[in-house]
């Protein structure tokens, strides 16, 4: 069997067998009945429901205008999911290592002279990446994963107009990347409700715990005004319902089979919490980054592309 077959039958084997006691999520909240079918690159967000991962983000790009949109001939990319836990990708906890892929071939293919992949993990940054299976995934298609586990590969940059982070220190791909591309997966977090794009920067700064001990949604907030991703993408294929940002078994996840694309990274993020169930103002490091002008988190003003496959 394939791996890629493999990683598909065990998430729906293991998924589908535990989500008693879970709450749908109220996609309906965010998915039309129909697809919006506007001229391609035209759209401020792209939502994409009920396909396999890399087919779902096939469709989300090409509505974009093609990676090429994003990406020009012998650019550098970074593609940053999240790899922070040493799980499997049946757990939820991870970016979808399917999805990884995709996006970095995407890259390659638009003619992207490197795409580096990689994350300030939690857990053991080897096993990280080789148990949520996104290091074969990147490298299979020409991706170049690089760890995140070393503070000399962090360079100290200033920010400017931010009220908690006054410096802080990046991960010298982020500073060096001409393109970068920010791919977290939409879970439950213990400290700031949820888990989405914004949050998922995190993993390219070395003193995050700076970040937990002075207001943490504000610094979250805060952050993408030094650098804001040029597309973030949303995994919401497996959600991760309660327990996280790790997870306690498998009932904590439910198959949601959902796709966000969008450059705002603020708007990606309100759009979110509604697959999620909630609404965007519950969150605060939305609410502030809304307020601070990093993005919009008012969906009814966007021209939403909503895709059923």
């Amino acid at each position: 069997m394939k791996r890629r077959q493999f990683v598909q039958k065990s998430i729906k084997a293991g998924l589908l067998t535990g989500v008693a006691g879970l709450t749908v999520p109220n996609i309906n909240l965010l998915y039309g009945k129909n697809e919006n079918r506007a001229i391609a690159g035209a759209y401020d967000l792209v939502a994409v429901k009920g396909g396999e991962p890399g087919m779902m983000f096939d469709k989300a790009i090409q509505s974009l205008g093609g990676m090429s949109a994003y990406v020009k001939k012998g650019q550098t990319v970074v593609v940053k999911p999240n790899i922070g836990w040493d799980t499997t990708p049946d757990r939820a906890a991870n970016t979808n290592p399917e999805l990884v892929g995709r996006i970095v071939k995407h890259c390659i293919e638009a003619g992207a002279k490197e795409v580096y992949v990689f994350d300030h993990t939690c857990d053991n940054w080897v096993k990280c990446y080789r148990s949520s299976e996104i290091e074969k995934y990147a490298k299979e298609v020409g991706g170049k994963v690089v760890p995140g586990n070393s503070e000399g590969n962090y360079q100290e940059v200033t920010l400017t107009g931010t009220q908690k982070l006054k410096t802080v220190k990046v991960h010298e791909k982020v500073l060096e990347a001409d393109v970068f591309i920010n791919v977290p997966v939409l879970k439950h977090h213990s400290s700031t409700k949820l888990s989405l794009a914004m949050k998922n920067l995190m993993g390219v700064v070395w003193d995050r715990r700076y970040w937990h001990r002075n207001d943490l949604h504000r610094c979250i907030a805060e952050f993408p005004k030094f650098r804001k991703p040029d597309l973030n993408i949303i995994d919401g294929y497996a959600i991760l319902k309660r327990n996280g940002p790790r997870g306690v078994s498998r009932s904590d996840v439910l198959v949601s089979k959902s796709l966000l694309v969008s450059p705002d990274i603020v708007a990606i993020d309100a759009a979110a919490t509604k697959i999620f169930g909630m609404d965007p103002a519950q969150v605060p490091y939305i609410r502030y980054a809304d307020e601070m002008g990093v993005g919009t988190m008012d969906l009814a003003n966007l021209n939403i592309n909503r895709i059923k496959v």
